[in-house]
């Protein structure tokens, strides 16, 4: 690379739950630079989790990062040109990669849910994924399941 990375911006906290991650998560979640109306839809979702959850010893955001780590991909395949032919060879991925991949499956498959509101497909989505089942955890067990089947061309790493 000709010039150096980009240093990371630090982000705010979230006035709710005073974390990081769950801003990370309403930024991906954000359309159109509508932050407060994401921030209304998050904190909706987790009220219904809240409501809905079985688990009682642990709170609403516990079951989100639950859900998250249950989504998060351990490696994924990148495409690699090798002499003409294109292999996929899987790689380990970062961890700041990982948490923004898990982040961006339980959006895109909570928006593709068949609920009224998004809340409504958020919060259903995260209590799928918390018990290791829903669109999102299929998502990464397909994700491994190609690193797994194209671990012969694991040579040909960069």
């Amino acid at each position: 690379m000709r010039k150096r990375a980009a240093k990371k911006r630090p982000l705010l906290p979230d006035p709710r739950f005073n974390d990081q991650l769950v801003t990370r998560f309403v930024n991906n979640l954000m359309w159109d630079g509508k932050k407060s109306v994401a921030f209304k839809v998050f904190y909706d979702a987790i009220d219904i989790v809240e409501e809905k959850k079985q688990d009682d010893e642990k709170s609403a955001l516990e079951v989100w990062k639950d859900a998250l780590s249950n989504v998060m991909p351990h490696v994924e395949v990148r495409s690699r040109r090798v002499g003409g032919a294109t292999f996929q060879i899987p790689m380990q991925i970062r961890p700041d990669r990982k948490i923004s991949t898990a982040m961006k499956w339980l959006i895109l498959f909570a928006r593709k849910r068949n609920e009224k509101s998004m809340s409504q497909k958020l919060a259903a989505e995260i209590l799928a994924a918390a018990k290791e089942e829903g669109a999102a955890v299929k998502k990464r067990v397909d994700t491994h399941k190609m690193a797994e089947a194209n671990k012969a061309f694991s040579h040909f790493r960069f």
